[in-house]
C-alpha cells in the first residue's frame, strides 16, 4: 500500500509515517523473539504479558479512533446553519488541489441549497501558495455562482486550530455588524416584561456547520467545540479513495496529537 501511494501521490510527508510504523514493529517482533527463544536467559513473565497488552492496547485505540473518524465521514448534512466554515486545503500555481476542489464543490452545492447560510472560507497563504486559500476559494465560488454576499474570508491561519480560532472571531464581527444594522433599521424583536418594560431578545445559539474531507469531520468539529462553537455540525466531502485508508491513519495519529495538546 506505501508503494501505491508513493506512486499515485508522491512521498510528501509518508515516508516518516510508514518508517516510523516499520520500524516500531521491528522492535517488537526482535523483542518478541529473543523473549521465545530466551537469547539472553530466562525472562520474567511479566515482559511477554506487556508486550502483548501494549500491542492489543494499540490496536483497541486505532480501532476507537478510526470508528470516530468514520462517524464525522458520515455524519448527515443539517439545513439552513447560520454559518458554515469551510476549510482550506492547498493551493496550486494555477488551480485548487484536488481536495480543496471537492470541498468547494460541495459548498456550492450546499449553498445553493440554503441560500442564507453564510460560507466562511477558512485557510492563509503557505509559501508555495500563490495566494491564500480563501481568497482562492472565493475566486473558485464566485465564479461557479456564489453570491459574494454570501461569503466572509478568513486568510491568516496556518493549521485546523487556526481555521477554527480565526474563523470564530470572523463570525463574532459578522454577527456584531448584522446586530448594529438591525438596530438602526429598529427591527429587533422585543418581549415585554411584566411590568411593563422592554428587553431586547437573546440572541439564539449559532448553528455552525464545518464542511472538510470526509475524514477530517470529527476532528474538526471536535477542535470547533474547544473554541466556544455550541451547536457544530460536520459537512463531509469526498476524499480521495486511493488516499482514503493512509488519511485516515494520519488523522487518528494528528487526533491523538491535538488530544495530548489540548486543542480539543
Amino acid at each position: 500500500y506505501f508503494m501505491v501511494i508513493v506512486f499515485y501521490a508522491g512521498y510528501g510527508n509518508l515516508l516518516c509515517l510508514y518508517l516510523a510504523f516499520l520500524c516500531c514493529s521491528l522492535c517488537i517482533s526482535c523483542i518478541w523473539k529473543m523473549v521465545l527463544q530466551e537469547k539472553y536467559g530466562p525472562h520474567p513473565t511479566v515482559v511477554p504479558v506487556s508486550i502483548v497488552t501494549t500491542c492489543i492496547a494499540g490496536v483497541v485505540i486505532m480501532a476507537a479512533l478510526c470508528i470516530m473518524v468514520f462517524m464525522g465521514a458520515a455524519a448527515s448534512e443539517e439545513r439552513d446553519l447560520d454559518y458554515v466554515i469551510v476549510l482550506g486545503a492547498r493551493v496550486k500555481e494555477h488551480t485548487v488541489s484536488n481536495s480543496l476542489k471537492k470541498r468547494l464543490d460541495k459548498a456550492i452545492e450546499y449553498a445553493e441549497k440554503n441560500p442564507e447560510t453564510y460560507l466562511v472560507l477558512s485557510g492563509g497563504k503557505g509559501p508555495d501558495e500563490p495566494v491564500s486559500e480563501a481568497q482562492a476559494m472565493y475566486q473558485y465560488l464566485v465564479y461557479n455562482g456564489v453570491r459574494p454576499s454570501q461569503l466572509l474570508l478568513e486568510e491568516h491561519s496556518v493549521s485546523t486550530v487556526e481555521n477554527l480560532a480565526y474563523s470564530k472571531i470572523i463570525i463574532d464581527s459578522h454577527r456584531e455588524v448584522i446586530r448594529h444594522q438591525r438596530e438602526e433599521r429598529n427591527r429587533l424583536t422585543f418581549q415585554r416584561e411584566p411590568k411593563g418594560g422592554y428587553l431586547i431578545a437573546a440572541d439564539k445559539p449559532l448553528d455552525v456547520g464545518v464542511l472538510t474531507s470526509n475524514f477530517h469531520v470529527y476532528r474538526a468539529c471536535m477542535i470547533a467545540k474547544k473554541w466556544g462553537f455550541e451547536n457544530v455540525y460536520g459537512i463531509s466531502a469526498q476524499s480521495d479513495p486511493v488516499l482514503f485508508i493512509h488519511l485516515c491513519v494520519r488523522e487518528c495519529a494528528s487526533i491523538v496529537k491535538d488530544r495530548i495538546m489540548g486543542n480539543m
